[in-house]
């Protein structure tokens, strides 16, 4: 038979091992979820690629060789070469290194924006909130694109422009989703309980509040990256975002784009990594509204179970 004594000691020993496993349950859940592993995959990839080409690339992506123009995928050029001889996978590979920096500081941006006007309209005063909810429909009605261009036609084209251009205007797409969310968890019993028992509202907003709006956070961040990664091919397509001497997808589309009728394989390989990027971001975002949403309980190989009582809807 086993002593009391042992039985405490056994749940003391098991108890940090099941919170370390619970704590990094959604992982295996997100794996579970094809749209998750898939984004899971693509944004890996893409990830690996980058710190790759931060050392080594094939060839030097800006050596031109005009001898070897137009050159078939092969050996040694596995994707072919561009009109002056350039290899494109190189060309790709650092290009993805633009991608990922774009990416994470917009991401980084929008997050910080996002966060600090979703809780000035959720956590102060009425008047606060109200005016913060103004200020948020006047900048959202002006598109991200527009604005980076219009800053790119006064300080030039850059990088800075692109991250600092989205990562505001996401921002406030953020906040705005983010409020109500917010709203609604702040009338809830737990943080009712957390405010009695004396926590600060910063406090109560690191605790109980973001993690509740981590889905909807999640997915709205993941979009604005995935659009971050459009807008800096876009931008660099028309001319205002990367410069010429940094390699881009979207340069290099703007550059092989006039030779699609003689060469189209060339133009598949900027535009297959633009769109898999893109699509791999939006579906991991999914995937981890899915993995991380409290609300939903994942058993394996069922549908997905509300845990709280949703009301039924009368016909």
């Amino acid at each position: 038979m086993t002593s009391p004594s042992s039985a405490v000691g056994g749940g003391a020993t098991d108890s940090p091992a099941a919170a370390r496993a619970s704590r990094w349950a959604w992982l295996g859940r997100l794996w579970r979820l094809s749209t998750g592993r898939f984004g899971l995959i693509v944004v890996a990839v893409v990830l690996a690629t980058a710190i790759v080409a931060s050392f080594w690339t094939p060839f030097d992506p800006q050596q031109v060789d005009i001898s070897d123009r137009w050159a078939p995928p092969g050996w040694p050029h596995l994707l072919g070469t561009d009109a002056t001889g350039r290899d494109i996978l190189s060309l790709l590979m650092a290009g993805a290194r633009t991608t990922v920096f774009v990416a994470v500081g917009a991401g980084v941006v929008a997050t910080l924006v996002g966060i600090a006007l979703a809780a000035l309209g959720a956590l102060t005063a009425r008047w606060v909130r109200e005016s913060v909810a103004v200020f948020v429909d006047i900048l959202i009605a002006f598109p991200v694109l527009i604005i980076a261009m219009m800053i790119s036609a006064v300080w030039g084209g850059s990088l800075w422009v692109v991250i600092w251009s989205v990562g505001i205007g996401f921002g406030v797409n953020i906040a705005r989703v983010t409020r109500p969310e917010l709203r609604r968890v702040l009338h809830s019993d737990f943080v009712l309980a957390g405010r009695a028992s004396g926590l600060t509202p910063g406090q109560n907003l690191v605790r109980h509040l973001l993690p509740n709006v981590a889905p909807v956070f999640i997915v709205q961040l993941s979009w604005g990256m995935a659009v971050a990664v459009l807008a800096e091919a876009g931008l660099s397509y028309l001319g205002f975002g990367a410069p010429v001497t940094e390699p881009s997808w979207g340069l290099l589309l703007a550059e092989l784009q006039q030779f699609i009728t003689v060469h189209p394989l060339s133009v598949v390989w900027p535009g297959l990594a633009i769109t898999l990027t893109v699509l791999g971001l939006n579906l991991l975002g999914d995937g981890l509204r899915e993995a991380t949403d409290p609300t939903l309980s994942h058993a394996r190989g069922a549908g997905r179970v509300a845990r709280t009582h949703i009301p039924e809807v009368v016909s």
